[in-house]
């Protein structure tokens, strides 16, 4: 009996871990209009930091660094639910995904990020 309570809680916990996750996503990417998941020792997140930096403040980018935190495997659980992929950086522009480093590099360079942040009235 207590393997099997031990189990149950183990699995009660795990749901609760990934539903804390997902509150935690869902209301960082609501609450900040450039949100940006990252590992501080990445170097496509560099990449796309200092790529929207060429383009807005650096206080006007908000970034969550996940290698810090307990809950990391959990938060890029759900980001794969949501943004088809578990790697980061995970970049989102007005509550939409935009992509990684190379993609929000491009975005850039293309002109369409500036564009993408004056429309939604963030520079």
């Amino acid at each position: 009996m207590g393997v099997f309570q031990s189990s149950l809680k183990t699995k009660e916990q795990r749901e609760e871990n990934k539903n804390m996750a997902k509150a935690i996503v869902d209301e960082a990417i609501a609450a900040n209009p450039v949100m940006v998941f990252s590992k501080s020792y990445c170097p496509y997140c560099s990449k796309a930091k200092r790529a929207l930096e060429s383009v807005l403040p650096r206080e006007k980018i908000s970034v969550m660094e996940l290698e810090t935190r307990p809950d990391c495997a959990d938060i890029q659980d759900y980001l794969m639910s949501i943004t088809g992929g578990r790697s980061v950086p995970r970049v989102f522009v007005a509550g939409n995904f935009i992509g990684g480093g190379d993609e929000t590099e491009a975005l850039v360079r293309s002109g369409k990020l500036k564009a993408m942040l004056e429309q939604n009235n963030i520079i």
